[in-house]
């Protein structure tokens, strides 16, 4: 399984209410249950303008496909090669 970021404009998302947030994480969710993959939604942020999401998928076809049956927009999709945070200064 890869972890890819996806990136998603969506204009005027950081004002959306919480029901209207409520209601993309049960479509998502819902899609997810209907697709014939192992496939995992990790975590969304939202900004502004904007949805960064994190997914494990075998790959990006997948993924892509996610958002097809769910109706998301997709900006890019970009496979996760390494990550880094404070504890790995060595």
């Amino acid at each position: 399984m890869k972890k890819f970021i996806v990136e998603r404009d969506i204009e005027g998302l950081g004002n959306m209410s919480a029901e209207e947030m409520q209601a993309i994480t049960r479509k998502s969710n819902e899609t997810l249950k209907k697709m014939n993959a192992e496939y995992h939604w990790v975590e969304s942020f939202v900004t502004k303008d904007k949805m960064y999401c994190v997914h494990i998928a075998p790959d990006e076809a997948t993924v892509r496909e996610h958002a097809r049956l769910g109706g998301f927009p997709v900006t890019r999709v970009e496979e996760v090669k390494s990550g880094i945070n404070p504890t790995t200064t060595g």
